[in-house]
């Protein structure tokens, strides 16, 4: 079942792409209600209790994860296929001005998220070239999948202002909070500057998860201006925490801590 409605993309490209490219603290957009038919991918979302994800347990991540499109429901991998095709690239690269997008053919870092009561993610700039294919990450696409979320739940995507400062992220102010509702899109550019998470602790009841579903683009190259060594995902303390989890910090930021996950490799 398609997900696409081509005549659409085309109209919300032309739309947004001023606003997408000087939006501030770095690029991005929000677009409500962008796919059709999503009620399917909605109904085939796995629930912890039946599905073996990814785990992240530690005091900067506390989330469930899943990329491998051939084990998931046919439902999200169908999507994820079609989120995939030409259709779409030239629709990310006409709201972004990022020409030459590639897809990863790995899903390497995305596919399906979840959070349960409690979890979160801390504020972080993503791993910045791939291990396997070597391409510049470029843009993070999110389409949230919870129906009836309520704010006081918490789980809003934070984007945060901030630079270096004697060789650390510093974090200087919160441009915007994005709550992961029904069939929201964030598209954002990812650079070393986009800082991103959510990092207060979900408070949604027992029974409740925050799920998404994420894909990442890439190109060959990237701007001079844009570039950085290469690292994994680097996460950054709020302005008003304490420095108690900063040797946690430059653990992870050097690879995973203790999870069920096997493959090697930077995310």
């Amino acid at each position: 079942m398609k997900h696409l409605n081509l005549e659409r993309l085309k109209k919300q490209a032309e739309q947004y792409k001023e606003q997408y490219q000087t939006n501030p603290p770095f690029p991005h957009i929000v677009i409500d209600d962008f796919l059709d038919n999503l009620d399917e991918v909605y109904d085939a979302f796995p629930a912890t209790n039946n599905f073996k994800f990814y785990e992240y347990n530690n005091p900067l991540e506390k989330k469930l994860a899943f990329d491998q499109a051939s084990k998931l429901p046919k439902p999200i991998a169908e999507l994820m296929m079609e989120l995939s095709t030409p259709d779409f690239l030239m629709f990310l690269e006409e709201i972004t001005g990022i020409e030459g997008l590639v897809p990863d053919p790995y899903f390497r870092g995305g596919g399906v998220h979840q959070s349960k009561r409690g979890g979160k993610l801390d504020m972080h700039v993503d791993f910045n070239t791939h291990p396997k294919i070597k391409l510049e990450r470029r843009l993070n696409t999110i389409i949230y999948l919870n129906k009836n979320w309520q704010e006081n739940w918490h789980g809003d995507l934070q984007l945060w202002e901030g630079h270096m400062e004697n060789g650390k992220h510093r974090l200087v102010k919160m441009h915007q909070k994005i709550y992961p509702i029904f069939n929201r899109l964030v598209i954002f550019s990812t650079s070393e500057k986009s800082y991103h998470g959510h990092p207060e602790p979900l408070e949604c009841p027992e029974d409740v998860t925050r799920n998404s579903l994420a894909l990442y683009f890439y190109t060959k190259d990237r701007p001079e201006s844009d570039r950085g060594h290469q690292h994994s995902t680097t996460y950054v303390k709020l302005p008003w925490e304490d420095d108690s989890l900063d040797e946690l910090r430059e653990k992870r930021n050097k690879g995973r801590l203790t999870s069920n996950i096997q493959e090697k490799g930077l995310q």
